[in-house]
């Protein structure tokens, strides 16, 4: 298939059989039909489960599933391979029993646990700025002026899930409280003692749903 055909050109071309074998990224999962796709190979297919994302493992296994599903979806029988380095994650396992309830129990006990969302409240903090020593600097003081309260507790400081981001570096840290104490009146008398140099950047995130 040429670059030179458009996107509809380019599926009608696989639904005519003019096409055998696919190869995508994760746009392949996102809803396109072929009934005559009977094989699914996925690469690396934990990959997604690695970082500091406390979201990972829900986005893996919508993912996987979504992509798995592109299989067998009429009257041939399926085929799905999937390569993993952790095939005893609750994620695989739930995946190879085909079994959501499964996987859904297991993440809600985690953030049960841990205090996560939808159970407790957080707050991303991101520092970035041009020098690498300053935003660190300026994320470990942050860290140390975090006000003592039994209404939250503070994850970090620690480097960003992407670093460096259009040639600015970043460290993040989390406020975490629990589901009924709002984070905003805690930020703001935290951030009031420790002013952000003119020089760096500041970005706030209630509730996150990204955990770039």
């Amino acid at each position: 298939m040429t670059d030179s055909k458009t996107v509809f050109e380019q599926i009608k071309a696989i639904q005519d059989h003019e096409v055998d074998i696919l190869i995508g990224t994760q746009i392949m999962a996102k809803g396109h039909h072929f009934p005559l796709l009977t094989l699914v190979g996925i690469v690396d297919g934990d990959a997604t489960l690695s970082g500091s994302d406390l979201r990972a493992s829900e986005k893996a296994f919508q993912l996987l599933h979504q992509v798995s599903g592109r299989s067998g979806r009429e009257k041939h029988k399926g085929q799905v391979l999937l390569q993993t380095h952790m095939p005893d994650h609750p994620v695989m396992k739930a995946l190879v029993d085909q079994d959501r309830g499964e996987f859904f129990a297991l993440e809600s006990d985690q953030r049960l646990i841990h205090g996560f969302p939808p159970y407790g409240r957080l707050a991303a903090l991101i520092v970035s700025g041009m020098r690498k020593d300053e935003v660190e600097k300026f994320a470990r003081r942050l860290a140390r002026t975090f006000p003592l309260t039994q209404k939250a507790d503070l994850l970090g400081p620690t480097p960003a899930p992407i670093p460096l981001l259009r040639g600015q570096y970043r460290w993040r840290l989390l406020l975490r409280t629990s589901k009924e104490v709002a984070p905003q009146p805690l930020l703001k008398k935290w951030l009031s003692q420790t002013p952000v140099p003119h020089f760096l950047k500041l970005q706030i995130d209630i509730d996150p749903y990204s955990f770039y």
